[in-house]
Formats: C-alpha cells, sequence, structure tokens
C-alpha cells in the first residue's frame, strides 16, 4: 500500500470526526512517512508497520468518542463513546450489542415511566379536586406529590445508572484497547 493509499483510506475512516481533528492525525501519520522516507525506508514498508489504516481509524475514533464523554458527560457524548467502543470489533459489538440494548432499552423504560409518573402527579395535585368529588383535597394534592417525588428518584436513579453504565464501557474499552494493541501493532513498528 502506497502513502497516499494509507492517508486517503484512514481519512475515510476518521470521517465524522471534526475537520482539525482528521487534519492533526493526517498530519501526525504524514510525518511518519516524512521520517521514514528520510531515513531510506520505502512507502510500502512504513504502510505495513503502521497497519490496517481502517483498523488505526477505528481506534482513534474511539478514543476520540472517549475523550468527548470524559469532557462533556452529556447524552450525545454517551451515545458517542458507546458507539465508539463498539465500533472496535466485530466479535464484541455480538458480546455487548445485546447487554448495551437491554440495558439501554431497560433505563429508556425507567426515563419514559419517571415522565408519566411526573405528568400523572401533576394531573392528580392539580386536577384531582376538581375531578373526584367527596375526596379530601389535601390527600389528592399530598398523594400527587408523592408521585412526582417518587419520578424524581426513579430519573434520579436511571441517570446514575445510565452514567455508570457508559464509564463501564468507557473503562472497558480503554481495557480492550490496551489488551489487542500489543497484538496489533506490527513488529518493528515506527
Amino acid at each position: 500500500m502506497t502513502r497516499q493509499d494509507f492517508i486517503s483510506r484512514l481519512r475515510a475512516g476518521l470521517r465524522g470526526l471534526a475537520p482539525p481533528a482528521i487534519e492533526e492525525i493526517v498530519a501526525d501519520y504524514e510525518t511518519h512517512f516524512a521520517e521514514a522516507q528520510a531515513a531510506g525506508r520505502g512507502e510500502v514498508e512504513v504502510a505495513a508497520a503502521l497497519g490496517d489504516p481502517d483498523r488505526v481509524a477505528r481506534e482513534l475514533r474511539a478514543e476520540a468518542g472517549l475523550r468527548r464523554w470524559e469532557a462533556e458527560r452529556n447524552p450525545s457524548a454517551a451515545a458517542n463513546a458507546v458507539w465508539a467502543v463498539l465500533g472496535l470489533g466485530a466479535i464484541d459489538l455480538l458480546v455487548l450489542l445485546p447487554i448495551v440494548l437491554w440495558i439501554g432499552g431497560t433505563l429508556l423504560g425507567l426515563f419514559i415511566a419517571a415522565g408519566a409518573l411526573v405528568v400523572v402527579g401533576a394531573v392528580m395535585m392539580v386536577a384531582g379536586p376538581v375531578v373526584v368529588h367527596g375526596a379530601p383535597v389535601m390527600a389528592l394534592v399530598l398523594a400527587g406529590l408523592g408521585l412526582i417525588a417518587a419520578a424524581t428518584s426513579l430519573g434520579c436513579i436511571a441517570t446514575i445508572v445510565s452514567i455508570g453504565c457508559t464509564n463501564g464501557l468507557v473503562w472497558y474499552g480503554r481495557l480492550h484497547m490496551r489488551l489487542l494493541k500489543p497484538a496489533l501493532e506490527p513488529q518493528g513498528a515506527v
């Protein structure tokens, strides 16, 4: 594989990252080629030593997703981190995807239940005394307030579990990359 082939495949694999980040990564790999060429090594030899550009791009995208999660801690960054880690390998995808989908579905259900409890509690507090004749007003207001408090607690617990699961997946991704890195780097790499 030539220098141009390697760089174009790397650039294609990095699509979706911020353009300045792509340019910085590509510049680093261009430097590898330039330094190796100055040392008398050929493009094909350097490209082989650097490894598969598609795999390199997946690892770099995963690392960028993990760094974004650590910096931003928002749902978008969490989703990017999850998909970046899942994108590292097909075997991991087959193992982790059902687990992540099950946990994600459960958490989504908890968030929906919390939202429904807030609505029911609010309706009970506001409309309950008007609709239910003969019921103690204070009991309906307090029951509605209790439902809203339960919904808030459920939402907080689901958020804490979501953050914990995302952190666990980030930890797994970093561990995965550390374990696979020696096996993926060819002997005598640049």
